[in-house]
């Protein structure tokens, strides 16, 4: 019998799980025994587990609340986290009703509800942008005559970017709206819309670790995002020299202790308006987009393993041991359509720490412009590391230039997603 900690992981499955998350679950399972409760069937997976239970649906309390006290009664467990952003509400009762340490629900709930975020940073003095909660057409045309044009539309429990849109004037505002709330009607959580300022300005990210109340700004991320009026993330780099990090840590240590979050990894989002930082949101945990991986390639303090050390009440080692830059390019087609050609030309510079594509020749991938979101239009990523974030953005668009990829944009009859025939 192993004399290690067993900690149990709650993770989404899905087609991409291990090129996004694999990471975390390597990482954890270095210093822990991991017990895994997840969608489906493990796979890839099962080299790092002690033991499994599949939940079709993590969301639903009592089902997953079964299986973590399955678990509980075969392993001795020391803690409970989720990287995954549907699951942090459920996740944080499970720990309470299993008697493990947690960030209380309320505060998971505040973090996951936007309108109850900018309740809270309003109250507590954070700056962030003008905010109305509203649930039809014309609720949203009051609420952006009130705030000002450009407004930002988003589902108030969404993630990802997804449903997120910009509107300019009264004539783009009906059709905003209906892309939002079509994106906010497929949550469980909340199906409102949230009418926003819009923050004008470069987007940043500021990656946190809080231990009993305690909050370390780890890194900062610096974001490059599409034109609008979607909001697509194309790109992000972290530079463990970054000067933004000393400006923007006040605003994202005072954002968690509005929210009550007093431990585990938050990704803090925020814009700078007139060099100042203004709050988009904190999802609390590990950052997507690898970029809990690009922490670790720039400075070495190891993100998922912070984690799973909170989770289980152990102060995390966040002590940097080097000091370097990396960057991720997230892959887009030009245009919606099927995939005839996507690789690489074999050049792997020593830079280039990775290439993963997630399409074939054969795909059909959609653009948010076309009604698709970022998980239909994504054709993979890159990452690259240098000795400063801007050679490591550079060198990761030289990398993206030499790839191949040639798309056959779609017709107005081809609305289907998967295989082409």
């Amino acid at each position: 019998m192993s004399d290690r900690p067993v900690i149990l992981v709650v993770a989404a499955a899905d087609a991409e799980a291990e090129a996004y998350r694999g990471y975390c679950l390597k990482s954890v399972a270095a210093a822990y025994d991991v017990v895994l409760i997840t969608s489906e069937e493990p796979t890839w997976e099962v080299p790092y587990l002690l033991d499994c239970v599949v939940v079709p649906d993590p969301t639903d309390q009592a089902a997953l609340s079964d299986a973590g006290r399955s678990l509980a009664e075969r392993h001795d467990l020391a803690g409970v986290f989720t990287w995954t952003e549907w699951y942090l509400v459920p996740v944080a009762r499970l720990a309470r009703r299993l008697g493990l340490p947690t960030t209380a629900p309320e505060a998971m709930q505040a973090c996951r509800n936007k309108a109850t975020s900018r309740m809270l940073f309003a109250r507590h003095g954070v700056p962030s942008a003008a905010s109305v909660s509203v649930r039809t057409r014309g609720e949203a045309k009051a609420a952006a005559e009130r705030i000002g044009y450009p407004v930002v539309l988003k589902p108030s429990a969404h993630a990802a970017s997804i449903g997120v849109i910009r509107a300019d004037n009264p004539q783009q505002l009906a059709s905003a709206y209906e892309f939002a709330a079509q994106a906010a009607r497929a949550g469980s959580e909340n199906t409102s819309v949230l009418v926003e300022e819009y923050l004008d300005g470069p987007e940043v990210s500021v990656e946190c670790v809080t231990h009993h109340g305690e909050t370390t700004v780890v890194a900062l991320t610096r974001k490059t995002v599409s034109a609008p009026p979607f909001f697509e993330e194309l790109a992000h780099s972290v530079d463990a020299a970054d000067p933004l990090l000393d400006v923007v840590a006040p605003a994202a240590r005072a954002a968690i202790r509005a929210l009550g979050i007093t431990d585990g990894v938050c990704h803090v989002e925020m814009r700078l308006v007139d060099g100042r930082p203004r709050l988009v949101e904190v999802n609390g945990r590990i950052a997507g987009d690898m970029i809990g991986h690009l922490v670790r390639l720039a400075t070495g303090i190891d993100l998922p393993r912070a984690a799973a050390d909170i989770a289980c009440d152990r102060a995390p080692d966040l002590t940097p041991t080097r000091s370097s830059a990396a960057a991720i390019h997230l892959l887009y087609p030009h245009a919606s359509g099927t995939v005839r050609r996507l690789d690489s030309d074999g050049v792997r510079p020593q830079w280039l720490e990775r290439i993963h594509f997630q399409h074939r020749a054969g795909d059909q991938v959609l653009l948010p412009a076309d009604g698709g979101t970022m998980f239909t239009a994504r054709l993979g990523y890159l990452i690259t590391t240098a000795p400063t974030g801007t050679l490591a953005r550079a060198r990761a668009e030289q990398a993206a230039r030499r790839l191949h990829i040639d798309i056959t944009p779609r017709t107005a009859d081809e609305p289907s997603l998967g295989r082409a025939a």
